[in-house]
């Protein structure tokens, strides 16, 4: 259908499964599994089940972070979730996370093991399991709260909003790509506007809320997502620009980027991580283990 073309919807809604774009294969209105398949387990305490897209970006980064300033506790292993494939409708998969989306961890260091899903939810859990990254003190936890759920509730905007009309609709279509594109710019002032007078998004401390926005909206700032730099004019933000080189010259931050990442250049892929030394290793059937690009 053309955009000029009026479209009344009907009185009933029903399901064309050739309607959707790029994930038109996986998306579906009904949730629960697909297929039997379990998922694995790793010998680290956390178990970390992703893929390398800003969501998933957001706990590997946290979970580096832990490991850098030493909390042995924090090792993990991150198995890669290849949603394009639908490998989050595998039964095992829907067990721990009933919403099949990524990213989601379980805890085995306790008596009986714990999921977490949502990654807002796996890094608030983290920091307080860990006691770093968030602020004990007022009034900067209840700030660094407010951004880690602002996130939460913006980015949807932004990656379903915006990014899916702008990269991944079956067609372009004018009202739905200014619309979320208006609302995107308006969400890149807001945090603009904040880091004019804060270093970081809950004062001078880095914190979860950080981990949380730096992923897509730093990607964003810099052209990494959606291929919509110049679009939105991304180099008018200065003080997300600036924001955005401070957390990516953070080397755990540096290395939570590569983790579960299947795409872009080789050097900065690593499909699966289970050792602190897998960064290390340069060999192709480590950086992609199906032998691809």
């Amino acid at each position: 259908m053309s955009q000029n073309d009026a479209y009344t919807p009907p009185r009933v809604w029903t399901w064309n499964r050739d309607n959707g774009g790029k994930f038109a294969s996986t998306n579906r209105p009904v949730a629960g599994p697909t297929h039997e398949a379990e998922l694995p387990v790793g010998r680290h305490p956390l178990q970390l089940y992703s893929l390398g897209t800003p969501n998933g970006v957001k706990v590997t980064v946290m979970l580096e972070e832990l490991l850098a300033l030493g909390h042995s506790g924090a090792e993990y292993d991150a198995w890669l979730i290849d949603i394009s494939k639908g490998d989050q409708f595998s039964s095992g998969y829907v067990q721990i996370n009933p919403n099949s989306k990524i990213p989601v961890m379980v805890d085995h260091s306790v008596d009986s093991p714990l999921r977490v899903f949502e990654s807002g939810a796996i890094l608030l859990y983290l920091a307080e399991k860990f006691g770093d990254f968030l602020p004990f003190t007022q009034p900067a936890r209840t700030e660094a709260l407010n951004w880690l759920f602002w996130q939460m509730g913006s980015a949807p905007y932004l990656g379903g909003g915006f990014g899916h009309f702008y990269s991944y609709a079956p067609e372009k279509l004018e009202y739905p790509i200014n619309r979320f594109a208006m609302e995107t710019k308006r969400q890149l002032d807001v945090l603009d506007r904040h880091l004019a007078d804060h270093e970081y998004m809950a004062g001078d401390e880095y914190s979860i809320a950080d981990m949380a926005i730096w992923p897509w909206y730093g990607a964003l700032a810099r052209g990494l997502l959606y291929d919509a730099g110049e679009f939105l004019q991304v180099d008018e933000y200065a003080n997300v620009q600036r924001w955005t080189d401070q957390i990516a010259a953070r080397p755990a931050a540096a290395r939570g980027r590569k983790v579960n990442r299947a795409w872009g250049k080789p050097e900065d892929q690593l499909h699966e991580r289970h050792d602190a030394s897998d960064f290390d290793l340069k060999t192709q059937d480590k950086l992609n283990p199906d032998g691809g690009e």
